[in-house]
């Protein structure tokens, strides 16, 4: 079995990405995690996954 991490800014982003990826393999599970940070007023967004694979 193999890895892959994702990680994005956006998730239409990391959508794109695994849908890209995933093509033509065959997946045994995907792991999904969000991460939210504030700094000052902005919020930042942090969409990853893992994806686990043949």
């Amino acid at each position: 079995m193999k890895i892959k991490v994702f990680d994005e800014s956006h998730e239409k982003d990391l959508e794109a990405s695994l849908n890209d990826f995933i093509l033509e393999k065959d997946i045994v599970d995907i792991k999904f995690n969000v991460a939210v940070a504030v700094s000052g007023e902005e919020q930042i967004y942090c969409f990853s996954a893992l994806v686990m694979y043949k």
